[in-house]
């Protein structure tokens, strides 16, 4: 299914950015499925295609997405799933699915961007760091803070327990995606 995903992805998708930004849902879904016991190729696949229209159409975007994912057999929920990610849509995010998604999309960059601004990357990084950073509007300013809050409330988790399990899974897929030729950051 990922191999799948990523040669549709890369029909779409040019800039290195967004590629990366994609990388990193899609670790943080897989992250997420392993917790809550689900499938973490289908997660994963969502994570990765979620933004797969964004490049060529940013303004209709997820709306074109979705329909080039219903054209590629994506069932009901992972679509609905795509299109509740954004809140532009007002679609409700009903499973646990839609709402993981949703709360790992700007957590994700956000993470990102703290490991990009550091010496040692990844090594070393804690949730009192990356919540510093959230603090400072400066930082990494077109991430919604308060999206990342309420979408960690939508999801049921605790802040803290949903920055832990997202730096976790990117941190893994990291060390998985270097032995690809890839990486996050």
């Amino acid at each position: 299914m990922r191999e799948s995903a990523m040669n549709q992805l890369r029909k779409y998708v040019s800039a290195d950015s967004l590629m990366k930004h994609s990388l990193a849902v899609e670790a943080s879904m897989r992250g997420y499925a392993k917790k809550f016991g689900e499938d973490v190729e289908r997660w994963g696949a969502c994570g990765l295609l979620h933004d797969i229209d964004f490049e060529k159409h940013p303004k209709e975007h997820p709306l074109i997405g979705i329909e080039i994912l219903k054209e590629l057999g994506y069932d009901d929920e992972f679509i609905m799933a795509v299109k509740g990610h954004s809140d532009d849509t007002n679609t409700p995010r009903e499973t646990k699915l839609a709402k993981t998604l949703y709360a790992v999309d700007e957590l994700s960059s956000f993470i990102i961007a703290c490991v990009l601004v550091r010496p040692t990357k990844f090594e070393g990084l804690k949730i009192k760091s990356i919540k510093k950073k959230l603090k400072d509007k400066a930082f990494a300013r077109a991430v919604d803070r308060e999206q990342i809050k309420r979408s960690a409330e939508e999801l049921g988790v605790d802040l803290n327990e949903h920055i832990q399990t997202v730096l976790d899974a990117l941190m893994l897929r990291e060390k998985e995606l270097e032995q690809e030729g890839m990486s996050l950051i």
